[in-house]
């Protein structure tokens, strides 16, 4: 039924960096069944975008609250045109009007209205609509607290309230106006009664609650029976429409498009839409400035100064432990509105959008940390290895890809980006703490620590790339001493290298799995 059915929130939940065309186009490829060869769908979205009145606009950017885009009623359109997209019998909205200046919502009212007319049902809710959109509905329902007090053609509301006695104070008035004062209960001046049957029920209705109750009641003794005996007549026997019903559910579980189309598509509207936030300026010269610095502060040292070179190697893994995290934990929160949306209209399987995640964040995840490296590993007078390098960059990438997983679950898991944030805060720096370079004496109660840190695990394997067992290093008045024999590299203990990697892989894939779960528990089938 979903799939037949259009619903438009009152929110318009719209990518911002995309254009029009490339919203509705994305949303066809997603949308129309499969038998619909690629270009019959984009023709799909080209005809939906004429017929919404967007060809002006459509190769205009959606925009958000940074940045400029559409005007209001642009976005309601695009949102109601990703709606009519599978050409929906039945299409609701919700507040279609809401924050939109009179003309505008005159236009998307008169545009709905033309789609009405086109043979489809259209249902929306509305505050305070003024006369001229009033006067462009044929079927009003209002409800009072939940309840219906009136449910039939518009033109006939006021011809309705005055036969049980309710008419407006004075002749130019708004219906819709003169509609929500009942739904609120206001309606002691609206009486047209004599005086003395006036004073004589004022006792009854001296509150509004007594004016629901009796509106209410009228309806159901006026207009509820025959209503009643219409869907009888038009629907017939309830058992069949409940096995029509079952046939539709059954249809439901078949998606419009494959796994790998649903992958494919949703890659490329993910790559489109966080292509100026992974390759922003600030981002590139955030990473290309610290590299640098740090370069400059490692200054060509060499095995002589075994503790700065050290200590180079632990700010690898922290910093590619931290950077990750933090910018992995704005990823579902801040896409969840769109993620609902989709998945409740049938969009497309929560698997097919994760791994589109997955992998439409790996180049900028791992060109930026290339970067860093390559600039930061020279400058900074390591190991003059290709294969040291090469090794050196290995880890610190498979570094980065746990750090993202475990932002990624703590942001699946809270669906807040100020407690995940926080959570994030005190858990690398509990990792640092315990990766083994600031203490290197744990006490025995809480050593088990370090072996929860993905940090700990990358710092013993970029310490163990990069050292071997027969070189030495200067450690006194001519004198020198083995390098695993320095405190810091004895204490980390760097045998067993199949065992950190090991675990780093088993957090790689558990931290991803959880977010999975989680994102799995929290979203509609």
């Amino acid at each position: 039924m979903k799939r037949k059915t259009g619903f438009v929130t009152q929110d318009d939940v719209l990518y911002p960096h995309l254009t029009v065309i490339e919203t509705l186009t994305y949303a066809a490829l997603l949308r129309l069944p499969k038998k619909l060869t690629k270009q019959e769908k984009i023709e799909q979205a080209e005809f939906i975008i004429m017929e919404l009145g967007l060809t002006r606009c459509r190769n205009n950017v959606v925009g958000g609250p940074l940045f400029r885009g559409l005007s209001g009623g642009e976005r309601k359109r695009v949102s109601i045109g990703q709606e009519m997209l599978v050409n929906p019998s039945l299409l609701l909205l919700d507040e279609p009007t809401s924050g939109l200046d009179s003309t505008t919502a005159q236009r998307i009212v008169a545009t709905l209205r033309g789609l009405a007319r086109g043979g489809r049902t259209v249902i929306t809710t509305i505050h305070q609509p003024s006369s001229r959109l009033y006067r462009m509905f044929d079927k009003v329902l209002v409800l009072s607290e939940g309840c219906p007090i009136y449910s039939g053609r518009a033109s006939r509301v006021m011809e309705y309230f005055g036969s049980i006695g309710y008419v407006p104070g004075f002749n130019f008035l708004n219906p819709a106006d003169f509609l929500l004062d009942l739904a609120n209960g206001i309606a002691s001046d609206a009486r047209q009664d004599d005086q003395s049957e006036y004073h004589g029920r004022l006792e009854q209705l001296d509150d509004q609650n007594s004016t629901k109750q009796l509106l209410i009641s009228s309806y159901k003794k006026n207009l509820y029976p025959p209503l009643k005996a219409e869907i009888h007549q038009n629907y017939g026997d309830p058992i069949h429409s409940t096995s029509g019903a079952s046939s539709l559910r059954s249809c439901e579980n078949q998606w419009t498009t494959s796994w790998w189309e649903q992958f494919k598509v949703l890659l490329r509207r993910g790559l489109q839409e966080r292509k100026h936030e992974s390759y922003s300026c600030l981002r590139i010269f955030q990473v290309m400035s610290v590299a640098i610095l740090s370069g400059l502060l490692w200054w060509h040292s060499d095995i002589s100064h075994i503790q700065d070179q050290v200590g180079l190697l632990f700010f690898f893994s922290i910093f590619w432990g931290f950077f990750p995290l933090f910018n992995a934990i704005f990823a579902f929160p801040q896409e969840r509105p769109v993620l609902i949306k989709e998945r409740s209209s049938g969009m497309y399987r929560l698997s097919s959008y994760y791994f589109s995640r997955m992998a439409g964040d790996l180049p900028m995840e791992l060109v930026l940390p290339t970067i860093f490296v390559t600039i930061t590993y020279w400058m900074g007078g390591l190991k003059p290895s290709l294969i040291t390098f090469l090794l050196t960059l290995a880890i610190t990438l498979f570094n980065v890809l746990v750090s993202q997983g475990l932002g990624l679950a703590l942001g699946a898991i809270l669906m807040d980006v100020k407690q995940a944030t926080t959570l994030a805060s005190v858990t690398m720096l509990v990792f640092l703490l315990a990766g083994g370079y600031y203490i290197q004496h744990i006490p025995a109660f809480i050593a088990w620590l370090k072996y929860i840190s993905f940090s700990h695990y990358c710092y013993k394997l970029l310490v163990g790339v990069q050292y071997s067992a027969n070189e030495v290093y200067e450690c006194g008045l001519g004198m020198h001493c083995s390098v695993m024999e320095f405190p810091a590299i004895k204490y980390l203990g760097l045998d067993n290298k199949w065992w950190d990697v090991s675990a780093l892989t088993m957090m790689l894939v558990g931290y991803r799995l959880l977010a999975y779960v989680a994102l799995r528990m929290g979203q509609p089938r």
